[in-house]
């Protein structure tokens, strides 16, 4: 079968080519924004991309479209799908159809830290030789790919509250069905498509409602927004965890950064953890995967083992590179909490060397101005942030910048960006480069200006 997928270089939908190549389809895809990592991993693949939506790319006519919620109504595309009574679906739908039925489907939800905890889990089950599937919005290190079929009855999926296409405004996440799932945070985001937070609120409890009784729930045991979801009604036994002496499931830190901390579970010391991630967010999201995992028969112990070697996500602080005497980092961070998590992470680790932020607000979400009060205080634990003015955000930075904490200055141009970050050259610094975008290819453009720069 030829499967046409519109929106090819999403995190979701590339990871959905994935999958459908390997059950043996034909699969193209089109896409308006080619940029690494999705556009490398499929061509890798052998996907074969093209470049815009133009109708000409469905002509032969492929056997079924796949519509990413990033397209609405008015696209060439599917305009020229709707006019053919061309077959069509959109992707949750699909990966629920296809590949997740009679599955143990592991999902993982929450505003912030869904990749990395989905990554952390596919790999705990990877390590305890159980050999899951995973789609994953993000190319996990241990994988090195964001979706597979895998071998066994078990799957873990990034379950994103984010609406499913524009014939379907649900929730991609109530498709999913899961066995046990993992509610990590909630916090109000996607302004696009909520208009409160008791909107995203209520299709958290959509998600609630499709797990068995003989399933669990993985919840942060602190948060009151999830709370509030669970209040609405709750038929699956809930396991809590968080740094709290309440929860079932407790992180107690044994360094400072977050990179050793000790697993309690029920009151009792279960699992060491020395690894390579830093932040207490990064300890949560750990702590997360372990306890889903052990929901599926993985020892504790042996989580840890699986933790210990965990090898980060693309684009969440990966480093890039280092050049006269900067070392810089990627990551994906586009909501005031996650900028704020990320940078207090990094300087837990780094101690005191200098900090610096480049930050790109382009999330729609961002682009509406809904957050714009939180993002001076997400700064806080930087040293210099260079915010990026992009082209189609309707209100001004110099507000953030007035009231920064930090030092901090707007910049109009990437090219203005890295020339003020090389002045920090020699300073043995670390530059964390942030935006849920290619952001006009940054990271390249700087390791080449640092390495050329005396």
């Amino acid at each position: 079968m030829h499967l046409h997928i519109l929106g090819i270089c999403g995190t979701f939908m590339g990871s959905l080519a994935l999958l459908a190549k390997e059950l043996g389809h034909r699969v193209s895809g089109c896409d308006a924004n080619v940029y690494p990592p999705m556009s490398t991993q499929l061509e890798q693949q052998g996907i074969e991309l093209l470049p815009g939506y133009l109708p000409e790319h469905l002509d032969p006519q492929p056997d079924l479209v796949i519509v990413g919620n990033a397209l609405s109504r008015g696209n060439p595309c599917v305009e020229y799908v709707l006019d053919q009574n061309i077959p069509y679906t959109s992707g949750p739908e699909w990966l629920a159809r296809e590949v997740l039925q009679q599955r143990w489907v592991l999902a993982v939800a929450g505003t912030h830290g869904k990749t990395t905890t989905s990554s952390m889990l596919a790999w705990i089950l990877e390590h305890a030789g159980m050999a899951p599937g995973f789609l994953i919005g993000g190319v996990p290190g241990n994988f090195g790919l964001s979706a597979r079929l895998g071998d066994t009855p078990f799957f873990v999926v990034e379950a994103d509250e984010y609406d499913t296409a524009f014939f379907d405004k649900r929730s991609k996440f109530v498709h999913y069905r899961p066995r046990t799932a993992i509610l990590n945070n909630l916090e109000f985001d996607h302004a696009d498509i909520f208009d409160n937070l008791a909107a995203i609120e209520r299709q958290f409890h959509h998600l609630v409602r499709t797990v068995p009784a003989s399933g669990q729930l993985v919840v942060a045991g602190a948060d009151p927004n999830l709370a509030r979801v669970l209040e609405q009604g709750c038929w699956t036994p809930v396991v809590r965890f968080g740094s709290d002496r309440q929860s079932d499931w407790q992180a107690r830190l044994l360094q400072d950064d977050g990179s050793r901390f000790e697993a309690w579970l029920n009151g009792e010391r279960v699992a060491t953890v020395d690894w390579d991630q830093s932040g207490q967010h990064s300890v949560m999201n750990g702590l997360a995967a372990m306890a889903a995992a052990r929901h599926v028969g993985v020892v504790p112990a042996l989580a840890a083992d699986a933790l210990s070697c965990f090898q980060g996500v693309k684009r969440r602080m990966e480093k890039v590179g280092e050049a006269a005497g900067l070392t810089v980092y990627d990551d994906f961070a586009h909501h005031p909490t996650a900028i704020a998590t990320t940078l207090a992470g990094a300087r837990a680790r780094l101690g005191g060397a200098p900090l610096l932020a480049v930050i790109e607000p382009r999330s729609n979400t961002m682009r509406l101005g809904t957050h714009r009060d939180l993002l001076a205080p997400s700064v806080a634990s930087a040293d210099r942030v260079f915010w990026y003015q992009p082209p189609g955000l309707d209100w001004a930075l110099q507000p953030v910048v007035d009231d920064s904490p930090v030092p901090a200055a707007v910049y109009d141009s990437v090219d203005a960006i890295i020339e003020a970050v090389k002045a920090y050259r020699h300073s043995g610094g670390h530059v964390v480069i942030m935006s849920n975008g290619g952001f006009d290819g940054i990271h390249a453009k700087l390791m080449a200006a640092l390495e050329a720069a005396p």
